[in-house]
């Protein structure tokens, strides 16, 4: 009678229940609790050994997007971990959307949250959709766990660094064996810090040997990578982020174990969800790098105002040759760009010419000329010295619009513009407590940088300082009045 009292003991200990986000971790050897890593995982314990991942920075991941929502758990309410994959779109989680609650944004540009200001660009949610197959709150246990997000403004990442996303044709980079790499702000272990940018590298597991869960690790919508000591993975915060293959992100995290000390479950892109998050992208997989190259012919040049210059745009094919747009950017006020012709077949040349008007300010300014083809985008930099490039005036900044009416707690944009002054000056701003953020925070004579700034709680008229100082450390301001409502 005892031997089966102690078998049925151990019986009842090997049981588990699913839980949802806020269950309490259960410990290896066991089967173990599954909930997804949001910022509302609630973990007891844990491994010591979890995440064990290395410090990394936008920079060199310049797609991967904080997810922010009101009451996160996370530095500044950091909830999940997404990725930027269009002009203004996101692929992350669909629990990210659906079982965490609260009005969410995107910060962009930070690799460390628990100091707030630090970011270069913030966007509200404009709308969002989960896989249609998604079942709601739950639903990460059966699959589907993957959606598209549709921002409010422009994401300040160029063309060619958005991350391609993988579909039903690309296999071959999730079969066992493979090697990836996950990103996330999440926590560094159970019970460890979390909101600063991490990365690690994982395998590719059989799914046949990832049963270790108290529920189903479905190979045909999920992903199971990493190891089962829990040596390296994802852990609460990393919700929503990429998994990628050989450049291509092949997953979003998913679930795991409450404990963060397991297996990290990916929901998978290489079948129809990819497709599917694909054309609610559109226009398929987002560019690459380019197969053919570009540059300017001098590469600088100098501009009396009221006269002009010329260049060559010179371009080289890749495998075969593309239809190539020729545009420019980053130009002063009073510089116009002609292309001739405006676009060309790669492996041949356009001439460009800069007409410089006679009001415009003396100075270097570096302009952007971008060649678009099918392949993706190229770009090469023209520096043009207007004058002796020299300036006796301090720089002047001009805000558009110069004032916002807004509600309490929400925010407003404005674009700050530069004239004169010698070389790039700094932003900075007064008059608000939380001090509003640049993108660029520097810019040169004839330049811009977008300006975002949170609403005060408290209703009233602030009036912003906005000053500019150049390498001389001459300054120029100008005011931005926000009346909050």
């Amino acid at each position: 009678m005892r031997e089966r009292k102690l078998l049925l003991a151990a019986v009842l200990a090997l049981a588990a229940v699913a839980v949802p986000v806020t269950g309490a971790a259960v410990a290896a050897p066991g089967p173990a609790t599954a909930a997804t890593p949001t910022d509302q995982l609630v973990v007891d314990g844990g491994s010591a050994q979890v995440v064990n991942g290395q410090r990394t920075t936008v920079r060199e991941h310049p797609f991967v997007i904080a997810g922010m929502r009101a009451g996160g758990g996370g530095p500044q309410g950091q909830s999940c971990t997404a990725s930027v994959v269009g002009k203004r779109k996101i692929i992350t989680a669909a629990h990210c959307m659906i079982d965490a609650a609260g009005a969410k944004h995107y910060l962009y540009g930070d690799d460390d949250l628990n100091t707030a200001g630090d970011e270069s660009f913030r966007t509200k949610l404009a709308s969002y959709k989960t896989h249609p197959k998604y079942t709601g709150t739950g639903g990460w246990q059966t699959g589907y766990d993957v959606a598209v997000v549709t921002t409010e403004d422009d994401l300040p990442v160029p063309e060619s660094q958005w991350v391609k996303v993988a579909g039903s044709g690309d296999t071959a980079l999730t079969q066992p064996g493979k090697s990836g790499t996950a990103v996330g702000y999440g926590r560094t272990s159970a019970n460890g810090g979390s909101g600063v940018l991490y990365k690690t590298t994982l395998p590719v597991n059989d799914a046949t040997n990832c049963q270790v869960f108290n529920i189903r690790v479905n190979p045909d919508l999920m992903l199971c990578i990493g190891y089962d000591d829990g040596r390296t993975g994802t852990c609460t915060g990393d919700s929503g982020g990429p998994f990628t293959v050989d450049g291509v992100i092949v997953g979003v995290v998913s679930w795991g174990s409450g404990g963060c000390d397991r297996y990290s479950i990916m929901a998978r892109l290489t079948n129809e969800m990819g497709d599917w998050a694909r054309s609610e992208i559109g226009g398929g997989t987002p560019p690459g790098d380019g197969k053919f190259t570009v540059a300017v012919n001098p590469s600088s040049g100098k501009a009396d105002p009221g006269k002009y210059i010329s260049a060559t745009v010179a371009t080289t094919s890749g495998n075969q040759p593309e239809r190539v747009e020729l545009s420019a950017s980053g130009q002063p006020a009073g510089v116009s760009v002609r292309f001739q012709p405006a676009a060309i077949n790669s492996g041949e040349s356009a001439k460009v010419t800069f007409d410089v008007a006679a009001s415009t300010a003396k100075g270097s300014y570096p302009i952007t000329v971008s060649a678009k083809g099918t392949s993706g985008t190229k770009t090469a930099t023209y520096t043009l010295t207007v004058g002796d490039g020299g300036s006796t005036d301090g720089p002047k900044p001009t805000a558009s619009p110069s004032s916002a009416t807004v509600g309490r707690g929400t925010s407003a944009r404005a674009t700050i513009t530069v004239a004169g002054g010698t070389g790039a000056s700094r932003l900075s701003a007064t008059g608000l407590s939380f001090a509003p953020m640049f993108f660029p925070t520097s810019v040169s004579p004839g330049g811009s940088s977008q300006m975002s700034l949170f609403a005060p709680f408290q209703p009233g008229t602030y009036k912003v300082v906005i000053t500019a100082t150049d390498t001389a450390g001459r300054t120029g301001s100008t005011e931005f009045v926000l009346t909050v409502t």
